[in-house]
């Protein structure tokens, strides 16, 4: 795949109501290094970004080890070794990708089957418009393959192909249209090309899925081919969505021979709308806007990033030589590409959509998901329940947690012995048995009278969950959500971050900065090192980069060393590798969204046990996610977002 292009989406710039954050740098000073010329230029600029590490900080631990030398990576994989990269590949082959490049605004139900299309099609079509071929474009078809063909239904893939060839982004599209105007291409065999040229395109005719046959770079692969009035090519291209939204793609290759599209031109980017550029509710066409967009990305593609780092070793050595906290090295790349003012503008606005998503959830008033499968919406009983205050409540009977005994150790040893007490098994139930009275003798006293079954004190957990559900129950109903660093595991770091600045964060604007940008760097690991693409790396892609992301960010926000968050996010994904990807009818239901809320529950749980700790660990970050790519490698291709194995074979549609 050498000669792929990476295509990276850009977020809009926020423009709406953000928290506005009166912060302060940590004290203490930078030791020497290469790199200090270029942090003393930002330090100016970062300072009131991230506030000092004060006393009130749940620091459960302070102590952080010295970083231990950390063995290689395995190389049966055929994963080239460090050692054997050259210093000019040392320099430029880096993890880094900016944080609103994996945080991006988006539409569900998946990112690699619904954003990635979409965002591929409006390449695809801005190429056309960008060299003037737009104009003689009379026919398109379209070709889908391997996964995106095999769940393309089920995730929406055809549909958001459409919407992103009709000129539209997953950020702006207007959801609530999609269906009708792809029914209107069924009855009018026509289409409007990036909502300006009116071509024939039947899509029973004009769409084909691929079920059975992938092209050789990646499971998640599909061509556009535009043809003239007499039926002759125009140009062609193929893109595949490797996951979260990123889209890489061949170079397109035109007719007669003649590479027109990329002749002169960096097209590294996606072509996204951006309102910083101006005020508020001002109108723009989505050809200036595109063509402004690319500008502001080839820009930024140009220059480096301030602190790169490869591998999870680098980013604590670098933390630890620089006296830096993950998230403020994320921050000092950023400045990089854009203004303090715009990067803390996107940081909040992807937490607003978060936000947004899990407040859609609880209270939306549809009471089923979308697809055959009849799922019913869970989160707004959920939440209900919680907000009634049906833990705990008092002066009712309704909704009273029932408070079990606790007899003193005689009393219970007492009232184990048959025949002390006259409550037996099954006196509250009705109807013949076939206990012999020997039977029922012998539980006498053992078992009390059946109670009604009572709730569990654990509003950690139900918090959790329903945030999570909420999050994800709106992404399979097609809803905009963000991608974390997918839409289908798009619910555990909302949730997690929503927990902590609910119930545990003292500084919630400081917070925000710091949960986004330390779990974006963990992310950005896991994306270079091996995947978070279902389609290659089964849900260990997914739920696991988002629970390995979580349990990292919340380790950072209650105090953490660099050390034990990256030992966090390492137990995070270690108990989770395996997790294969194997939706029910090719939705993004089941097991998805229950998924969701047990990968925020761990995440908690695996910051905890780090936390305890002093950062100090046997298995390190980069050899758990060397293993989940391996994992991910040797996986059948039956339980990599095809749908033809586990849950999805077992479970019936009807």
């Amino acid at each position: 795949m050498s000669n792929l292009v990476l295509m990276l989406s850009r977020s809009i710039a926020a423009t709406s109501q953000h928290l506005s954050p009166a912060l302060r740098i940590r004290t203490g000073h930078l030791a020497a290094s290469p790199l200090q010329s270029t942090l003393h230029r930002n330090r100016t600029v970062m300072n009131m970004s991230f506030a000092a590490t004060n006393s009130h900080r749940r620091n459960l631990s302070t102590t952080s080890a010295a970083p231990q030398a950390e063995p290689q990576p395995s190389n049966d994989h055929g994963k080239a070794k460090p050692d054997d990269r050259s210093a000019e590949e040392e320099s430029t082959n880096h993890a880094v990708v900016s944080t609103f490049d994996l945080f991006s605004v988006g539409v569900g139900p998946s990112s690699s089957h619904t954003v990635g299309p979409m965002r591929a099609g409006k390449i695809f079509v801005q190429d056309l418009v960008d060299h003037n071929v737009l104009k003689k474009v009379a026919s398109i078809k379209v070709d889908l393959y391997g996964s995106l063909a095999l769940t393309g239904i089920g995730h929406g893939t055809p549909n958001a192909t459409l919407m992103g060839l009709e000129g539209e982004l997953p950020e702006t599209v207007p959801t609530e249209t999609i269906i009708s105007r792809v029914q209107a291409m069924h009855e009018t065999s026509t289409m409007t090309l990036n909502g300006t040229r009116r071509i024939r395109f039947n899509p029973d005719k004009d769409m084909t899925l691929h079920y059975y046959e992938s092209l050789p770079q990646h499971p998640n692969g599909m061509r556009f081919t535009v043809f003239d009035a007499n039926g002759d090519m125009l140009a062609t291209n193929e893109y595949f969505s490797i996951g979260g939204g990123f889209v890489v793609n061949e170079k397109t290759q035109v007719a007669h021979g003649e590479n027109v599209f990329y002749r002169g031109s960096n097209h590294d980017s996606m072509h996204t709308s951006s309102s910083s550029s101006s005020a508020p509710g001002a109108e723009t066409s989505s050809e200036t806007s595109g063509q402004t967009a690319m500008d502001e990305r080839t820009q930024q593609d140009l220059v480096t990033a301030a602190l790169p780092f490869r591998t999870g070793k680098d980013l604590i050595d670098l933390c630890t030589r620089e006296h830096l906290s993950i998230a403020e090295v994320v921050f000092l790349n950023e400045l990089q590409w854009r203004s303090r003012e715009d990067v803390l503008n996107s940081a909040y606005r992807i937490w607003n959509v978060m936000d947004d998503s899990i407040r859609r959830g609880c209270l939306s008033t549809n009471t089923k998901l979308p697809g055959r499968l009849n799922v019913h919406r869970r989160a707004p009983r959920l939440y209900q329940n919680l907000m009634r205050g049906i833990y705990g409540a008092t002066g009712s009977n309704q909704g009273t947690l029932l408070q079990p005994q606790s007899p003193a150790i005689s009393d219970a040893v007492q009232n184990l012995t048959p025949g002390t007490s006259d409550r037996t098994i099954g006196s509250g139930l009705s109807g013949p048995t076939s206990l012999t009275s020997t039977q029922r003798t012998e539980l006498t006293g053992v078992f009390q009278q059946r109670r009604p079954a009572r709730r569990l004190l654990l509003p950690q957990l139900d918090y959790l969950s329903v945030y999570a559900i909420a999050v994800n129950e709106e992404n399979a109903a097609g809803g905009r959500v963000v991608t974390a660093p997918t839409n289908g595991a798009a619910g555990v770091i909302p949730a997690v971050l929503k927990y902590h600045l609910e119930f545990l964060s003292e500084d919630p604007s400081r917070d925000i900065l710091e949960f986004l940008f330390t779990s974006a760097a963990i992310g950005m690991l896991y994306k270079r090192g091996a995947s978070i693409s279902a389609a290659e790396m089964g849900c260990q892609g997914e739920v696991g980069v988002a629970c390995s992301m979580s349990a990292a960010a919340f380790a950072a926000v209650m105090g953490g060393t660099p050390a034990q968050v990256e030992n966090a996010a390492e137990i995070g994904m270690e108990h989770n590798l395996g997790l294969t990807c194997d939706p029910v009818d090719g939705l993004v239901q089941i097991p998805c969204i229950e998924r969701n809320a047990l990968g925020a529950v761990k995440a908690v749980t695996a910051a905890q046990l780090a936390l305890q700790g002093d950062g100090d660990h046997r298995v390190s970050l980069d050899q758990v996610i060397e293993t989940m790519r391996q994992t991910g490698h040797d996986m059948m291709s039956k339980y990599k977002e095809t749908s033809q194995g586990g849950l999805a074979v077992n479970v019936p549609v009807c």
